[in-house]
C-alpha cells in the first residue's frame, strides 16, 4: 500500500507538487572526482524556497556558521527570485534569476535536478561547477513547512 504523500504526488504533475513552501534541511559541495563533501552555507545553514501557482519563486538561504567561517570559502547569505519552469519528462525545475544578490546570477536560467524521497524535495545542479579548484555540485535537501517528517 502506498503511503498518501506517494499517491499524492503520482496523480499532481511536478508543477503542482513544488508549489508551496519548503524549508533547508541540508546544502552540501560534492566534488565530482571525489574528495571530502562540504557545506558552503555552513554547518547549519537555514533556507526557505516558495513555489507560487503564478509562476515564480524564491530562494533564501543564510549561513548561521558565518561569523566563524572562512568568508573565501563560505558565503553568508544567497537570495533570488524570479518565474520557473518544470519538465516532468526530465524531472527538472528551471530557476531563472529575475533578481539575486549575486549580480552575475542576474537573468541566467539554472537547471535543478528534483527528486522526492521520504517525504522531503531533493535538488541537485544540473551543471557542475568550479568552487575552490574542483567541479562540483550542490545537493540541497528540502521539507515541505507544515509537513511532519520522521527523519529530521
Amino acid at each position: 500500500m502506498c503511503a498518501p504523500f506517494i499517491l499524492s504526488i503520482m496523480k499532481k504533475n511536478l508543477f503542482e507538487i513544488l508549489v508551496g513552501s519548503w524549508t533547508l534541511v541540508e546544502l552540501i559541495e560534492v566534488p565530482l572526482e571525489g574528495g571530502e563533501i562540504t557545506n558552503p552555507m555552513g554547518t547549519k545553514p537555514k533556507g526557505i524556497i516558495i513555489y507560487n501557482r503564478d509562476g515564480y519563486m524564491s530562494a533564501q538561504i543564510m549561513n548561521t556558521d558565518f561569523e566563524h567561517s572562512d568568508t573565501k570559502n563560505n558565503k553568508p547569505y544567497l537570495a533570488y527570485s524570479g518565474p520557473f519552469k518544470t519538465d516532468d519528462e526530465k524531472q527538472i525545475v528551471s530557476h531563472t534569476m529575475y533578481v539575486s544578490l549575486f549580480e552575475n546570477w542576474r537573468d541566467q536560467t539554472q537547471n535543478r535536478k528534483v527528486l522526492f524521497k521520504d517525504g522531503l524535495l531533493h535538488l541537485e545542479t544540473e551543471k557542475p561547477f568550479m568552487s575552490n579548484s574542483h567541479l562540483v555540485i550542490h545537493k540541497l535537501t528540502w521539507k515541505r513547512i507544515g509537513q511532519p517528517n520522521k527523519n529530521h
